[in-house]
Order: C-alpha cells, then sequence, then structure tokens
C-alpha cells in the first residue's frame, strides 16, 4: 500500500524530482520558491543541489547538467525569470539532453514582491511548454510529467506555480524514485552553438516542435473537461481555468462544468472549441493576466473574462462567485479586517546603525531588495529608491550624473550581502570605471536573510553543506579599482558615524563594507541580558525610538509630557546589539541587573 502523506507544493516539487529520477537541481532563493531547493537538498544522495548566485547562472548550470544528460529542474521566483530569460530563450532553440523543468512561483498579491507579473508569458514568448499544477499531488507528478515531455520533445518546460499552491498543504501519494541513468554526453556544436547560420535553423525546428506540442496537448491528460449542468440566467455556464485559479472557481461553483487546464501551452485550442460547444456561455477564471482569454478570443471562441475578472491582485472563492452573480458562494467564510502590522526589522537587526546614522547626516539613499528594504520605514526613513535586485548601485550612479558630483558625495548605494553577490558587482565596476563619488553599503549580514538563511559565496559554505571559497568583497572592490574601502561594525555608532562623515569629504568611488551577523543565526545560542531604562534618568527626548527598533516603546510621560521609553525584554537582545545605549544622551539603558 503507497503512503500519503500532507505536503506543500514547494515540498511536493521537491519530492517529484526524487521519483523523476532527477540527477541536478539548482537554484536562487526567492519567495514563494525558496523551500523548493530546501527540501530537494534532503535527497542530496541521488540529487545534486546548489544555491547559484543569481538566477542566470542557475539556469546555465542546469542548461550544462542537461546538455551533460542530466535530469534537471532549476526553481526561483517569477522575477528571478526575468533575470534568468537570456539562457531560456536560447535554451528553447538549442533543446535539451536530459530532461529540463523550470519552475517559477509566481507572487500574485506581491505578498513579497516587487510587482505580480504573471509569468505564463514567458511560455509562450519562449515558445516552450506550460505546465500549470492545481494541488500538491499533481505538483509532484508535473515535474515528472514535464521531465518527459523535455526529453519526449526536445524541449525545456516551464512548471508555473503561484504563492498559494507553494504554500498550501495537500495529500500526496509518494512512490519511490525512478532510477534514471545520466545519457551519454556527444558534443553537438550545431544544436548548441547559437551562432546566427545555426539559429536560423533551430529557429525553423523550434516551430516545426510546438506544432507536435500543440497535438499533445490536445489530447494530454493534464488538460480535461469535467461535467457539470449548471445554469445561470438560463445559460448553461462552463469555465475554464488553470492552477490556483481552478481551485477558487471549482469552490466558487462546484456544479457548473470545467475546463481544467494543467498544460496550457501550447494551448489546446480544439478541445477549447469542442468544450465550448457543449455549454450556452463560457468564463474564464484566472489571474492577473488574460492568458486563456487571448487564446480563446483569437480562436474566435466567444467568452467572458477580465470584463468580471480583477486583473491586479489575487482572487478568492468570493471574489470569483461575486464577479459573476454579485453572490458570495455558501461555503466559503468571509472573515473581519485585520489590523494593519508595518513589517520592521528585527530587534538587534545589524542594518539598523547604519540607517540611523545615514539618515541623520542627510544622505541621499538608494536601496535594494531584501531585510534592509524596510530601511525605508519610519523612522528610519533611509532608501529613495528600490527596483530591483542590484539596482541600488545604478541607481546611485545615475542620480549622480543627473545631479552632479557632489551630489554623489552624498548618496549612499545599500544592498546586501546576498543581492550584492546577485547582481551587485558589476554595478560596483561601473561605479569605478565612470568614476563615481558615491559609495555603496553592502550590508553584509553573513547570510541570505530574508528568504529565511541560504547561503551565497559570501558565507564559505554550499547547500550541500560543505566548507568552500569565500568572497572577499573588499579585495573585490579594490580588483574593479574602487579607490576608498571601509570596513565598519553594524553595531558601533560612533564608527559608523565617523566613517560616513569621512565619505562625504572623499572624491572618488568608495565601499562600505558594514559587518554584523543576522541576529536570528545566533539567537538560540546566547544568553541574553536585555537593557532596560531607568525611568528617572530617562528625559523623554525620544532619540532611542529613532531607531525604529521593535523592544522599545512608551513607558510613561515625562513632567513636561514628552514619552519616557521602556524596554521588552522579551524583544531585546542585549549586547548583541546595544545601539540604544549608545544613542542614549543620558545614560538612561544599561543592561540590567543579573
Amino acid at each position: 500500500m503507497s503512503e500519503k502523506v500532507l505536503l506543500s507544493g514547494n515540498e511536493a516539487v521537491a519530492r517529484g524530482a526524487f521519483e523523476a529520477g532527477v540527477h541536478v537541481a539548482t537554484a536562487y532563493p526567492g519567495t514563494p520558491s525558496t523551500e523548493i531547493l530546501e527540501n530537494v537538498v534532503k535527497y542530496k544522495e541521488h540529487i545534486y543541489c546548489e544555491w547559484a548566485p543569481n538566477e542566470k547562472v542557475a539556469v546555465e548550470v542546469g542548461q550544462g547538467a542537461s546538455f551533460g544528460g542530466a535530469r534537471t529542474i532549476t526553481a526561483m521566483k517569477h522575477v528571478g525569470v526575468n533575470v534568468a530569460a537570456d539562457p531560456m530563450f536560447s535554451f528553447a532553440y538549442t533543446g535539451v539532453n536530459g530532461g529540463f523543468v523550470l519552475i517559477t512561483a509566481d507572487d500574485p498579491g506581491m505578498h513579497s514582491s516587487q510587482n505580480e507579473q504573471d509569468n505564463r508569458r514567458y511560455a509562450q514568448f519562449m515558445k516552450i511548454p506550460l505546465l500549470e499544477p492545481t494541488t500538491s499531488q499533481e505538483t509532484k507528478d508535473y515535474v515528472k510529467e514535464g521531465i518527459e515531455i523535455s526529453e519526449e520533445f526536445n524541449t525545456p518546460v516551464l512548471l508555473r506555480m503561484s504563492t498559494r499552491l507553494c504554500h498550501s498543504l495537500g495529500l500526496v501519494e509518494l512512490k519511490e524514485r525512478e532510477e534514471v541513468p545520466v545519457k551519454n554526453y556527444v558534443p553537438d556544436p550545431k544544436n548548441r552553438v547559437v551562432i546566427p547560420a545555426h539559429a536560423k535553423l533551430l529557429h525553423v525546428a523550434l516551430e516545426k516542435r510546438l506544432k507536435h506540442l500543440k497535438e499533445y496537448a490536445e489530447n494530454s491528460r493534464m488538460n480535461r473537461i469535467i461535467d457539470g449542468d449548471w445554469t445561470f440566467d438560463g445559460k448553461k455556464i462552463g469555465i475554464i481555468s488553470s492552477g490556483i485559479s481552478f481551485q477558487y472557481a471549482r469552490e466558487a461553483f462546484p456544479e457548473a462544468k470545467f475546463l481544467k487546464l494543467g498544460m496550457s501551452f501550447p494551448f489546446p485550442i480544439d478541445l477549447a472549441k469542442k468544450f465550448a460547444d457543449s455549454v450556452d456561455e463560457v468564463w474564464v477564471v484566472e489571474e492577473n493576466e488574460p492568458f486563456i482569454e487571448e487564446q480563446l478570443v483569437f480562436a474566435g471562441i466567444p467568452c467572458i473574462g477580465k470584463a468580471k475578472i480583477p486583473l491586479c491582485n489575487e482572487l478568492s472563492q468570493t471574489i470569483v462567485r461575486k464577479a459573476f452573480t454579485e453572490e458570495e458562494p455558501a461555503t466559503v467564510g468571509v472573515s473581519g479586517d485585520l489590523p494593519p502590522r508595518p513589517p520592521v526589522l528585527c530587534p538587534g537587526c545589524p542594518h539598523r546603525g547604519i540607517f540611523y546614522v545615514a539618515h541623520k547626516l542627510k544622505f541621499t539613499a538608494t536601496t535594494d531588495i531584501g531585510c534592509y528594504t524596510l530601511g525605508i520605514m519610519p523612522p528610519l526613513e533611509c532608501g529613495e529608491t528600490c527596483i530591483c535586485m542590484g539596482a541600488s548601485i545604478g541607481n546611485a550612479l545615475g542620480l549622480e550624473k543627473a545631479r552632479g558630483k557632489d551630489f554623489g558625495k552624498n548618496t549612499i548605494a545599500f544592498i546586501g550581502d546576498s543581492t550584492f553577490v546577485h547582481s551587485g558587482m558589476t554595478g560596483l565596476a561601473n561605479a569605478a570605471y565612470n568614476k563615481s563619488n558615491i559609495t555603496t553599503a553592502i550590508l553584509d549580514n553573513s547570510i541570505t536573510a530574508m528568504t529565511g538563511h541560504q547561503e551565497h559565496p559570501g558565507t564559505g559554505i554550499t547547500l550541500m553543506g560543505e566548507e568552500t571559497t569565500k568572497l572577499d568583497y573588499g579585495k573585490l572592490a579594490e580588483a574593479v579599482g574602487i579607490e576608498h574601502i571601509f570596513y565598519t561594525d553594524a553595531f558601533d555608532i560612533e564608527q559608523l558615524t565617523e566613517v560616513l562623515k569621512k565619505i562625504k569629504e572623499l572624491d572618488g568611488s568608495k565601499l562600505i563594507v558594514n559587518q554584523g551577523r543576522c541576529i536570528l543565526l545566533d539567537i538560540k545560542k546566547l544568553k541574553i541580558i536585555p537593557f532596560e531604562v531607568d525611568p528617572e534618568k530617562c528625559i523623554g527626548c525620544g532619540m532611542c525610538f529613532k531607531l525604529g527598533c521593535p523592544a522599545i516603546s512608551v513607558g510613561g510621560k515625562t513632567e513636561k509630557g514628552q514619552n519616557k521609553s521602556t524596554i521588552d525584554p522579551i524583544f531585546c537582545v542585549g549586547e548583541s546589539c546595544g545601539l540604544c545605549s549608545q544613542v542614549c544622551p543620558t545614560d538612561a539603558i544599561s543592561l540590567a541587573k543579573k
């Protein structure tokens, strides 16, 4: 009897990779995809796993592994595919040797992302098959299906998930691993060296491949009609949907007839026509872009989609039901609105000190993708741009070129250690090459923190747990031509103030490596003696409040009505931080007595 277990969508991808006989798995961490590789590595006796410095490199390593005959998966969040698009478009031309599946984890509603792009468009743009699972069980099965399609049709495959599927639990039937030997490697320059002479022929082959894939999609078991007999306004309704949107639609209209698409590109037009002919009216339920709807319109199939369904944000059963009928589904409870809870830097975060000083010294600051993006929040308010991984340095340089050299002297580009490795190195070289006056501050907290503590080339540890080389940011900066390099202690306000004042006076490109480990790396090992506020010494000046530490709150009033502070010992991390005691002008903050 086979075993059934509860798995999240991300865990199901990992299990699917194991059962499909995958040999190599690569990724760059990013919510909601991070847990995929963290679970694949549990099978490291069978699958080689690595965190790549960015998504482009992850695909390139996966591509090479596929050329070498290994079954391979590469995982990333939706915006990561933007970074990986360059090798992926060429990969569609070259084809594979070992099967290759790219997992994109989209983020409708932007729970942890800077946009909610719909990566189904990428499959159509790259001209590769698109698979969209709905449940954890399908997710596991589709990984194997994708590998098999990849090898049968000589193509990379895109498997598209979304936040709710990645993180929701579902029952999954476990099976044994299919042991598949790594295929022989045969050099094939005509198919893998995409110079124009070769690429012209490869493009023709790609278009022929798409025709065969369309025939496959028309008959694939992943695309199926679910019978139903539900009418609305006297019309029999048929609903076409895919991915997690199908779950919303199915729960909102359980009695309707459905065309469930698991392989939505190449689009199964003939199947869709057959389905449309069996109902009076076709509704399309899909999050974000009208991807399915456009395919139907192009084929001349009347349908109702984005005229009713919102283009922005996540869907839900309630939204879907109301969109078409103005009714709420009886099976779905609606909870009250939760109070807002703005994100903040953790107590003891090593980024807090440099933001505090930079704000106090009135620097112009650009920021990047990571925990430190939260520095834009009051009271630190340090960061005026945040675009994409690595953009802080280019943004800062561009501001200087627009506003002048003196403006550059007063501008800091904040970037985390993992983000710097991902996309900041070229920006730093560019700043030196173009004679910039800006300062780049690498906030080195020794880990990829926001996505849950993943290793990277600056930590000296691989995903497999092996010790390896450790990137030296100062030597790298010196090699690319940065003129002034400083190392700072993230928890030393006096040193940070001295260095930041100095860089205002220096001409040329500058780098600060601000060193302080993420407090969450060591919190379980610490014997914490928290700080406390002496209410007799506290004058209510508010200096400690300007740090924005969650452990510090209002603790009474002075005679003049000013807010005194108090420190919650549950939140305070004690001597590991100590910034509050450094900024207090009356020495009212000290370690609690044992």
